[in-house]
């Protein structure tokens, strides 16, 4: 996404920071200098199926495509690099002798819109509040589009779509995302149009394992242990994923872990403890997921009170809440479309 991260620069000028998401009870050297927090990191889950690559698509074709079987995620984030009005779609295509089912559990999608970084942050709050599960059918020999909607959207020069698509298929489809004509037909372009070029920064690909777990290792007590930070897609505590380009046949390396969900379970002792997000890369505007006492809650905004955090530093803090140490508390993360990782989680005593 290192090319929007450019365009962003000029679309957030005028956006201003507000103090409450600096920290307050943390000054900007301790922030920097925060010790890690001892956790364990896991791969689990499905196949991820990352399509960032070309980000500004130059022109009609398929921005990415694999065949997948089972549990699987869709990760798409294009803009409209031409000068006309165009569809952003994602065809299912069944090459089988029998129909194949598709079950699409969980999504999210915001956009065509010109603001990058609110379309990344709407995309994830959605797929973060959850969704009704809907059912696609993929006739033999047949096509069907993932998402009927997108058909009607009209993307203008520029614009920015961004989707998360969780399903499960029980025969293989072949998934292709593509940018064609506002009135042409998904299923001919499926068969007709050619696999674009990906861009240098070949963010695109098919990753085993969308899902991570991170787990303490041992309890968090806030009164006693002191501020401390877990690190997130930096590619050094926690690396990044590593797949394969299924145009080419070519490695990947999934920078900024797109499309990764993360499961954070954050144990403690007792007392009362704050957790913050604290990007350390550039610019931020995202969710984060919160299950608290088994109860799910609505996500939260990164920050809360304004669209983005970040420009210009890497002590910004945006709260997540306060919560009982010794209470259950699973915080559910992934890096939004748009904006720069990597990200800390700041634990803080919350006196």
């Amino acid at each position: 996404m290192k090319k929007l991260k450019h365009l962003l620069a000029a679309l957030v000028v005028s956006a201003l920071i507000p103090a409450s998401v600096m920290a307050a009870e943390l000054a900007p050297e301790q922030i920097r200098t925060l010790p890690e927090w001892p956790v364990t990191i896991s791969t689990y889950g499905g196949t991820l199926l990352l399509s960032d690559s070309p980000e500004i698509a130059p022109a009609d074709g398929i921005l990415y495509q694999d065949t997948v079987q089972g549990t699987a995620r869709l990760f798409f984030h294009h803009v409209n690099g031409t000068t006309v009005d165009k569809k952003v779609v994602v065809v299912l295509e069944n090459e089988g002798n029998q129909a194949a089912e598709v079950i699409v559990y969980r999504y999210g999608f915001a956009g065509p819109d010109l603001d990058y970084l609110r379309v990344g942050k709407d995309a994830q709050t959605r797929y973060l509040t959850g969704s009704e599960l809907y059912t696609v059918s993929v006739p033999a020999k047949g096509f069907a589009l993932l998402d009927a909607e997108l058909d009607k959207l009209v993307v203008k020069p520029n614009m920015l779509v961004n989707g998360i698509y969780d399903f499960t298929a029980n025969y293989p489809v072949k998934v292709k995302t593509m940018m064609l004509p506002v009135k042409s037909h998904a299923g001919f372009a499926a068969r007709t149009l050619p696999v674009l070029p990906t861009d240098k920064d070949r963010l695109r690909g098919t990753f085993p394992g969308m899902d991570r777990m991170v787990l303490p290792l041992r309890p968090y007590n806030p009164a006693e242990d002191g501020p401390a930070a877990i690190t997130l897609a930096d590619n050094k505590l926690d690396p990044y994923a590593v797949g394969v380009d299924a145009t080419t046949g070519l490695p990947s390396l999934n920078y900024g872990n797109y499309g990764v969900v993360y499961r954070m379970f954050i144990t403690g002792d007792s007392g009362l403890a704050s957790y913050y997000i604290n990007p350390r890369g550039g610019l931020y505007a995202g969710a984060m997921g919160v299950k608290y006492r088994h109860v799910t809650q609505p996500p939260v905004a990164t920050p809360a009170d304004t669209l983005v955090m970040g420009e210009g530093t890497s002590t910004s803090l945006s709260i997540i809440g306060k919560y009982e140490a010794d209470q259950s508390l699973w915080l559910t993360f992934s890096p939004p479309g748009a904006s720069n990782l990597p990200v800390r989680l700041v634990l803080h005593s919350g006196r």
